[in-house]
């Protein structure tokens, strides 16, 4: 066989030349094509959200129903009313404990360490499953684990009880905020955010009096107990309602505005933890929010919690007087969020970056707004310097939810939000409650948080500031997602008959910061061999990687059949039929012939004769390993192992098959003996995509040929057409004039 590699130089050097100098200027033609197209999305009215007519707030939850409103707005009260107790009452339950004010502040602000462990699994349910009945168990397990709270006779048992409500709160993120996002316009999601978070915290500006006034009533040392009680009766009920809250369709609102119409996928692949991370990792303005806000998280949520101990101890105030200051600043941000959450949406309508802005200009003020705070000298002056710093902060953490869920694409809203809270609750609540407790037994209270909060508020608020330059390129990009499902959609409804056995669509590739392909697209048909033909490092076997699921693209879609599946698990991919064969050695070399074919059909174990019946078959195809097969794999010749490789691949059977490098290092006589096998699995209909280096091999089984260089395609077309045109062959693979 001969490769390309071995083609002669001398008479087609000058239209090798010329041939290359045209695809060069064709490949810079089609680069400032696709920059046009991507500036084209940054045109203000085909960002989700932006532009168009404005509804008000009224408008916005009669659209998504007042039912899920209310219902959202009660749970969300409730978890309010619930921090609000170990906030308020955290001296009185040291002391009934006999712990330290270490103690009880990492107690309480690990708590959203405990959040974390919740969020994947709800995220990962709220990306497939209906919304309700999760949101309906979370609740219950709730306030069992509230009761729990109440009945801690140690500072373990409150550990432990304290670690079943962040589990059962973990479900207010993911599964909530994907629930609002769904269920309500873009246009108004800053102002029910902040609806549902402010009426929220009207139960947290009565709760400190009423969790104060309750523990004062009770009386004694267990006063505190009977806050948790009474808070977890009423949640019984409420949690058997929300089952009853309705499922909106995915991504509705984001559809409509971009494409004017909903596309309802009914029988959505299911999306890996693994592949929704590495795709949300490249949203810039997600990952920004993320670390701005995990490095708020640092004095966010210790600070309730200190500042009570701090004025227990520097005033002398009791759970009471604690609790009135707590409801002021309450009812401070009960004046102001609708204010500004009104101002907030009216930005992004026009314009995303401005409202981003915003938020970072609401959070840097705080870390200077604290050391005058601290420096108040009586009760009174703190009540009144504090009011505004938690108002700023409040509001800005009100508002990040919409963010996100704005630059997220909606199949990943879940697993986007779990991730949010990985970052805020682990690295921020976790980090900022071991640093606090040690900070507060060193230094005390008022040390502790002027240390965490002012220069993690700083860094936040700046980094808040720095997002804002990436949130219409992230929202353009989420437009060209939502685009590309119509245009498919629209496809396949016209011609069901002729959808692609794997098409690859727009997609980018990158390992760390280096990118390998780019705006790579091409289909392969049922039944059709597609050879990928390219130089060393044109992304070929890059290529099969993203379509076997063993690499997330930064950009564009994988579809098996017309089903994406960017964001499947190479297990399941498995399972739909998607098989790799991968370059190099695929075979045990210390087990034998037969125990590499035995293992190779494990999972068909439990079917001893379904499993034998598929050795048998694959053993048919390749006749000589029958006489091996008590033959070490490692001692047969290179072409010997291939064919063992290429036999335990099929044992699966697979609908599709992507071969790396068939023929590497092989000679020609095995060559044509894995040809007769290709071609024969041809001829019974198995859609196979081969990456190969010789063109001769490939041009001998494959119906089209896709050419590669630098990670962009640069022909496609019948494999045929490629034997007439010589020149076009060597300046793609040869890459220079004189060859």
């Amino acid at each position: 066989m001969t490769s390309i590699t071995d083609a002669e130089d001398g008479p087609a050097q000058g239209a090798a030349g010329l041939a290359r100098t045209m695809l060069d200027a064709e490949a810079e033609r089609r680069e400032l094509q696709l920059e046009d197209e991507r500036e084209t999305l940054f045109a203000d009215d085909l960002l989700p959200g932006v532009g168009g007519n404005q509804l008000t707030l009224r408008e916005g939850i009669k659209i998504g129903g007042v039912f899920a409103f209310v219902m959202l707005l009660l749970i969300q009260s409730f978890d309010e009313l619930e921090s609000a107790v170990l906030s308020v009452l955290a001296p009185n339950i040291r002391d009934s404990l006999g712990v330290s004010d270490g103690t009880i502040v990492f107690i309480s602000a690990a708590s959203g360490a405990f959040i974390v462990l919740g969020a994947l699994p709800m995220g990962w349910l709220a990306d497939r499953l209906r919304r309700a009945p999760v949101i309906g168990w979370a609740s219950a397990f709730f306030a069992l684990m509230v009761f729990s709270c109440g009945l801690a006779g140690n500072a373990l048992a409150l550990f432990w009880s304290r670690f079943g409500v962040g589990v059962a709160k973990s479900n207010s993120i993911p599964v909530q905020g994907s629930l609002i996002a769904d269920s309500y316009p873009i246009g108004i999601r800053g102002r029910i955010s902040a609806s549902i978070t402010g009426s929220a915290r009207l139960a947290g500006v009565l709760s400190p009096v009423l969790v104060g006034g309750i523990a004062a009533i009770a009386g004694g040392n267990g006063g505190w107990r009977w806050a948790y009680f009474c808070l977890g009766i009423p949640m019984i009920p409420l949690s058997i309602i929300a089952f009853r809250i309705p499922e909106p369709p995915r991504g509705q609102f984001e559809q409509l505005e971009v494409l004017g119409e909903v596309i309802e996928d009914n029988k959505p692949a299911p999306i890996s933890i693994e592949a929704a991370f590495a795709r949300l990792n490249r949203i810039r303005t997600y990952k920004t929010m993320l670390m701005a806000f995990a490095a708020m998280g640092f004095g966010l949520f210790t600070g309730p919690v200190l500042q009570n101990l701090y004025l227990e101890r520097h005033f002398g105030l009791q759970a009471f007087g604690r609790g009135v200051i707590g409801t002021v600043n309450g009812l401070g941000v009960l004046m102001v969020l609708p204010f500004a959450a009104r101002r907030y949406d009216a930005l992004f309508h026009r314009d995303p970056a401005r409202a981003l802005r915003l938020l970072g200009l609401l959070i840097l003020p705080v870390g200077f707004l604290l050391p005058i705070q601290y420096a108040m000298p009586n009760p009174v002056l703190f009540t009144a310097f504090s009011v505004l710093p938690f108002v700023l902060l409040i509001t800005a953490f009100t508002m990040v939810n919409p963010v996100l869920q704005a630059v997220v694409p909606y199949r990943l809203r879940g697993m986007g939000s779990a991730l949010g809270a990985i970052y805020v609750f682990f690295i921020g609540a976790t980090g900022g409650a071991l640093l606090a407790a040690f900070f507060t037994n060193a230094v005390g209270p008022r040390t502790a948080i002027l240390v965490l909060s002012v220069p993690s508020t700083i860094l936040g608020g700046a980094l808040v500031m720095r997002g804002a330059s990436s949130i219409k390129h992230d929202l353009s990009l989420v437009v060209a997602e939502l685009r590309d499902d119509l245009a498919e959609h629209e496809r396949q409804a016209a011609d069901p008959e002729h959808v692609p056995a794997i098409q690859v669509h727009d997609l980018d590739f990158s390992y760390g910061q280096v990118q390998v392909l780019f705006n790579v697209s091409f289909e392969v048909q049922r039944g059709e061999v597609l050879a990928l033909l390219g130089t060393n490092g044109a992304g070929k076997s890059t290529i099969l990687r993203a379509i076997a699921g063993l690499g997330t693209p930064s950009r564009g879609v994988v579809r098996l059949h017309g089903v994406p599946i960017t964001y499947v698990t190479p297990e399941l991919r498995v399972k739909y039929g998607v098989r790799l064969l991968p370059g190099g050695k695929g075979v045990f070399p210390r087990m034998t012939v037969r125990e590499n074919l035995e293992i190779g059909a494990y999972i068909y174990r439990a079917d001893r004769a379904d499993r034998d019946r598929r050795i048998e078959r694959v053993l048919d195809l390749f006749g000589d390993l029958r006489g091996r097969m008590d033959q070490m794999a490692g001692s047969m010749s290179g072409g010997q192992q291939q064919m063992l490789a290429l036999a335990i691949t099929l044992l699966h059977d697979p609908d599709v098959l992507l071969i790396d490098e068939l023929s590497l290092g092989l000679s020609p006589i095995v060559v044509q003996e894995l040809l007769v096998i290709i071609e024969r699995l041809k001829a019974e209909g198995m859609t196979i995509v081969i990456v190969e280096q010789s063109l001769n091999v490939a041009l001998a089984i494959a119906d089209r040929a896709v050419f590669l260089e630098k990670g962009q395609v640069r022909f496609e077309g019948r494999a045929e057409d490629l034997r007439s045109r010589d020149e076009l062959v060597r300046a793609v693979f040869l890459g220079t004039e004189g060859g």
